[in-house]
């Protein structure tokens, strides 16, 4: 891990981006902590990272002010990275379907989250093997928000990660279902009831499929982006009790 750059923000917290081999990336850390911090890893859409540093941010801040640290990377294709062709194009298929109101088939579905899914996970696995070698930085480890696909395969192959909070929103391949099953972890799920690129009945029966012994659901009403505050407050209330 090569660190680039570094500001602290007027809360204190320290911001450093970082760059592991082509992998551009954020680490977030508390202004003070008189003891290595918890992490939480900030899942995104792959949108790019200067597109969303705003919201990135400002959940990082949250985090840091319950004392943990948090960081994040770029998704494979997004932001500066290499274009990835296929990807562009069954965005594009994505994109003509949903326009002309036709129901996004499995093999687009498929297409775009499986790749996504097997390129990213190992690269978030080597991202925390370097960040828990900080010393700043000490488990336990929490995963939130982003494409739910990627936080499923985490929570099922990476055992440092204690808990996670998901996003449901995410167009979900048929076999990460399966996967779901397979998650053990204890899981605060946010759903928004009207998210206009979301199937609710989908996600409704993601959630039944996750074989955690824990795991919530916290539904409200409202579009994509109408997440409630309180909502926020209630995924950091999980994160406390989960990664202390």
């Amino acid at each position: 891990m090569h660190f680039t750059s570094q500001q602290h923000l007027d809360d204190g917290v320290l911001e450093r981006e970082f760059t592991l081999g082509e992998i551009p990336g954020t680490l977030w850390t508390p202004a003070s902590a008189s003891a290595p911090a918890p992490l939480i890893l900030l899942g995104h859409p792959p949108l790019g990272l200067r597109t969303m540093y705003p919201r990135l941010a400002g959940r990082a801040r949250h985090a840091a002010a319950d004392g943990f640290a948090a960081a994040t990377i770029e998704l494979p294709g997004s932001g500066d990275r290499p274009r990835w062709a296929a990807a562009e194009q069954t965005r594009a298929d994505l994109r003509r379907a949903m326009e002309a109101g036709e129901p996004v088939g499995d093999e687009i579905i498929d297409a775009l989250v499986l790749p996504l899914v097997e390129k990213s996970v190992p690269e978030w696995q080597a991202a925390l093997d370097v960040l828990l070698s900080l010393p700043e930085i000490g488990g336990p480890v929490g995963y939130s928000g982003g494409v739910i696909s990627i936080g499923i395969r985490l929570a099922v192959v990476e055992p440092r990660i204690s808990a996670a909070v998901l996003f449901a929103g995410s167009l979900v391949p048929a076999a990460m279902f399966e996967e779901a099953r397979r998650v053990t972890i204890p899981l605060h799920v946010l759903l928004q009831w009207d998210d206009e690129g979301n199937d609710r009945q989908a996600a409704l029966d993601l959630f039944d499929a996750f074989g955690s012994k824990e795991k919530t659901l916290h539904a409200n009403m409202g579009g994509h982006s109408g997440v409630p505050q309180f909502a926020g407050d209630a995924a950091a209330r999980f994160f406390a009790r989960h990664l202390r």
